[in-house]
């Protein structure tokens, strides 16, 4: 991992130009002691920061110095530019962190647009802020951590650090052309960071201070959008030491609610990610949840809102194509947010923080919305409005509800008259995101591409239009286009003959979801080289997402198809979303519906982008997505002599079947063997493989498999009684046993936890809610459909790490007692046949309950890794053995290409006790194969790591 590889204590020159305000800190040894060094800086494409040849770091170049002498001037003439100034790239800096809750999301938004912007006429730094508002400079790497709690606890340790916010202002404003902010809450959308700019004359992407503090603050928000004359929805304001509840009360009156069970949503007027965001029923219970917002420090000032029922949710995404002067802002086409709830599961139908950032069937997105078109079209122009009348810049997303029958607070007298009435229904406008979830497939990235922009090119959009508001940095933005124009040119003009590439996802197992994240990364990756010609192709049963006991296990390969798909189509939270916007997609009048909608936003956009000479028109051209058997996907595969990058997990894309059929058709592709992968898939031949190895330190957990038939129908004491008797462990962790992902692994203590367990296999539960076992833990997914073999194992208890605050959102510090010999840690593994290498292992810390959480395993912005281990955990000594042992695992089980190893280790010898192995591991954003590819010496980006792998494919042994 990134955060954790540092440099030695180096002497910092910036050049000429203004003193700079950065300092290194000195760095303890323990925290070096990885082989990632200074390499994982200079390994990188990206210009900052730099290593010279004299050993300093030059953070970019002084604006000052970079730019011509001040008698070159630019001057416009009929459109042409003269004497521009030297071309060079542009100096972007990406500020991200933050003190609220949101820090993680922003580290995902910041790593997104690392990915889609860096180039080499674009140059990015990074920059993040902590919790108590300390400003560091940090290296690329650490944006590819799953959260800032990776590094948060030793990060003036490694990274370069201001002494104030001002002098950190005063860096931007020397090195740095302009700065995207993506700071999402408080600091980064309330107005703080954009003063501090503001201050020190610092061009930056986005909305102005003063307004981000009218458009940030929720209760402000709505009333200066009903005295704009948009509809609103009534709220009551409770503050800080000032909680009224006869006020209250008579405003439950006055909305003719219940005071006892009138259902509200209680939320705080300042924040994003919906975080804190829940339902309360009545006065006091309103009271309660807001005066726990409030001392959990999230606001202190809270809102209570009316629960809007029988309306669908959606969100616009609105982009500013002005001329800098003259705001012009359009929204795209908007996005339907339709909540699943679950039958068998009560729970309030909340937008919440899970929903939005984790891919399960809990949500889904219809872009552009299942609504009438001029309801749509009526929210485009109300969204429009808005960001005209709230003086945004640039860009924003705006969120709102579609109500097709009004509640009755809308048929009073005042809201009558109000922006939002269609003869369809009513449109409401709730929030404004001044700085908008840049995950890659947010919303701001899936409306764009239904209108013709990939990511790089909305971003760059985004950015362009920003330069064009700042006259001190017109000469400079001219002088970037020109220079992109040139590089493009010089690179169109070298013939490339493409290699093919079909990224496959998907499948039926309950790892699907985190497949989708896989193969969208990697397909988004693979895109930025130019002599690949990358194609998504996703992996669905024929007949659909319909039967929950759809099994992709053992299931003949001819009722499963693949979708090839077009870019939009990628950008979906679930497989069952992508497979019903394919469904639709080839819907001749829904297929038309939409086709009209784009092309005529696409028009919009187009006669105020055309007028801008950097503007290089659409890159995403829509196209229907392709439906194949996996019989004729193969031929295709092997005609277009194509190299596949397995990213299904489990299933038929890890136990060897799709391996074998890539093998009969000659087609290269990533990942161990169809009989090493047949064998890893099952977790009990995986130990039977390994057993004979002992003597060299490697183990395994004795194993008991059970039918869940035979469990369900049997006494729950008798079960409980043989499997703690044969395993000799008074608690059992249960798994199923050929699928991964963490969905259905739970850690079981006694015969009441097995009860409930089994009582959610029987009623095919999707999750248990949190603390439904003995002890507290964390929301479980289970695996859906439901496995028919579950394997049962001592739970083996470890060392409890925690990455902790000293107090509120003060600096993280690392504890550990050190009690237990054993700690949890995955190891990816990467070479051919016979030669595998280890990577540097990753401690995974729990956050909540014994088991590794679904989030905490592959959302970005949850869960927390160390890698490597840190010296105070496991010696170095003890790091090598477990390498070893790890790389004769992979090799003796015949692995190649790249798989990844879960395992305990001793941490006094590198004793490795196996968990399994994983032929297809997990590709997400954040996943812990990044953060090890980092920690090499020279660092592997994510970008070269996936190429890597593809190269390896080739090499393949036969």
């Amino acid at each position: 991992m990134a955060s954790l590889s540092g440099c030695p204590i180096l002497r910092v020159s910036f050049g000429s130009g203004r003193r700079s305000t950065c300092r290194r800190r000195a760095a303890p040894a323990d925290l070096f002691a990885s082989s990632a060094s200074c390499a994982s800086f200079a390994g990188s494409r990206l210009a900052w920061p730099e290593l010279c040849s004299s050993g300093v770091f030059r953070v970019g170049l002084p604006r000052a110095s970079a730019e011509a002498a001040p008698s070159q001037e630019v001057k416009r003439e009929r459109g042409v530019v003269e004497d521009v100034v030297a071309e060079r790239p542009l100096n972007v800096g990406i500020v991200c962190g933050g003190p609220s809750a949101e820090r993680g999301v922003s580290l995902n938004s910041a790593r997104s647009v690392l990915d889609h912007v860096q180039g080499e006429d674009l140059h990015v730094s990074c920059y993040y802020i902590d919790c108590d508002y300390n400003a560091y400079a940090i290296s690329p790497a650490q944006l590819y951590s799953n959260t800032p709690a990776d590094f948060d606890f030793k990060l003036k340790s490694l990274a370069q650090g201001f002494d104030s916010l001002t002098e950190f202002a005063e860096h931007l404003a020397t090195f740095m052309d302009i700065v995207f902010p993506v700071i999402h809450g408080q600091f980064g959308e309330d107005g703080g960071l954009q003063e501090l700019l503001e201050k020190a004359n610092v061009p930056f992407v986005g909305t102005p201070s003063a307004e981000c503090r009218q458009a940030f603050d929720k209760y402000k928000a709505s009333i200066e959008l009903s005295k704009q004359g948009f509809v609103t929805v009534p709220g009551f304001l409770i503050q800080e030491n000032q909680i009224d509840k006869t006020e209250l009360a008579r405003w439950f009156d006055g909305q003719h609610l219940d005071k006892d069970k009138g259902k509200v949503v209680v939320k705080p007027t300042k924040g994003g990610s919906s975080l804190g965001v829940c339902v309360a029923y009545g006065v006091y219970d309103s009271i309660a949840k807001a005066v726990d917002i409030i001392s959990e420090g999230i606001d202190d000032k809270v809102l209570v809102e009316r629960f809007l029922d029988g309306g669908s949710e959606f969100t616009a995404v609105v982009i500013d194509v002005g001329n800098g002067s003259e705001c012009r802002p359009v929204a795209l086409l908007p996005s339907e947010v339709e909540l699943c709830g679950d039958k068998n599961v009560n729970e309030d139908t909340i937008f919440n923080y899970r929903r939005k950032y984790l891919p399960t069937h809990q949500v889904a997105y219809h872009t552009p919305p299942r609504f009438p078109s001029d309801v749509i079209e009526y929210i485009r122009q109300g969204a429009a409005l808005l960001f005209k009348s709230f003086k945004l810049r640039d860009f924003a997303r705006i969120d709102g509800w579609f109500f097709p029958s009004p509640p009755d607070f809308l048929l009073s007298s005042e809201n009558k008259i109000k922006y939002g009435k269609t003869k369809s229904g009513t449109i409401i406008f709730t929030d404004i995101n001044l700085v908008s979830g840049m995950e890659q497939t947010s919303f701001l990235f899936q409306q764009a591409s239904k209108v013709g922009f990939s990511h790089s090119n909305i971003l760059r959009t985004v950015i362009q239009h920003a330069c064009l508001r700042f006259p001190s940095l017109r000469a400079r933005s001219i002088a970037w286009n020109l220079y992109f124009r040139r590089l493009k040119s010089r690179n169109h003009a070298v013939d490339v003959r493409k290699q093919k590439v079909f990224v496959i996802f998907g499948g039926e197992t309950s790892e699907r979801q985190v497949s989708l994240m896989s193969g969208t990364n990697v397909w988004l990756n693979l895109q930025g080289f130019d002599d690949l010609d990358v194609l998504p192709c996703m992996l669905a049963p024929a007949a659909g997402y319909t039967s929950s006991k759809n099994e992709a296990v053992g299931q003949a390969t001819s009722s499963i198809v693949v979708w090839s798909l077009p870019y939009s189509l990628v950008l979906r939270h679930t497989t069952e979303e992508v497979f019903a916007a394919c469904a639709e997609a080839i819907e001749p009048d829904r297929a038309t519906s939409v086709c009209n909608m784009s092309r005529s936003v696409m028009n919009e956009l187009l006669e105020a982008l055309s007028k801008h000479d950097w503007f290089m028109g659409f890159d995403i051209i829509v196209e229907p997505p392709a439906k194949l058997s996996l019989d004729q996907w193969i031929i295709d595969a092997k005609e277009a002599r194509a190299i596949v990058f397995i990213a299904v997990h489990g299933g038929i894309g890890e136990d060897g079947t799709l391996q074998s059929l890539l093998e009969d058709a000659g087609i290269p592709y990533t990942g161990p063997s169809s009989g090493a992968s047949n064998t890893c898939m099952d977790k009990v031949s995986t130990s039977l493989a390994l057993a004979h190895l002992r003597d060299q330190g490697i183990l395994t957990l004795p194993k008991e498999l059970k039918r869940d038939n035979d469990i369900i129908h049997s006494s729950i004491p008798s079960i409980w009684n043989e499997l703690t008797t044969k395993l000799q462990s008074e608690t059992l962790c249960v798994k199923p046993a050929r699928d991964g992902c963490s969905t259905g692994v739970a850690r079981l203590r006694c015969e009441e936890d097995l009860k409930v367990y089994v009582n959610a296999l029987e009623r095919c539960l999707p999750r248990l809610p949190a603390n439904s076992l003995s002890k507290a833990h964390g929301v479980i997914e289970m695996p859906i459909p439901t496995p028919e073999l579950l394997i049962f194992e001592p739970f083996v208890k470890t060392d409890e790490i925690i990455v902790s605050s000293k107090s509120g959102n003060s600096s993280r510090h690392l504890m550990w007692e050190g009690q237990s010999e054993w700690v949890e840690v995955t190891v990816g593994v990467i070479g051919t046949k016979g030669q595998m290498r280890s990577l540097s292992p990753s401690i995974t810390v729990k956050e909540t309950g014994d088991i590794l959480s679904l989030e905490e395993k592959f959302q970005g912005g949850t869960g927390i890794n160390l890698t490597p281990p840190p010296a105070m955990i496991m010696s170095d000594e003890a790091l090598q053995n477990c390498k070893q042992r790890i790389e004769i695992i992979a090799n003796t089980l015949g692995l190649e290409g790249f798989s990844r190893i879960d395992a305990f280790v001793n941490i006094r010898n590198g004793e490795v006790l196996v968990i399994e192995v994983n032929t297809v591991p997990g590709m997400t954003p954040s996943t812990v194969l990044i953060h090890q590819a980092l920690a090499e010496n020279p660092p592997i980006y994510p970008r070269q790591f996936f190429r890597a792998l593809l190269d390896l494919a080739l090499k393949r042994s036969t």
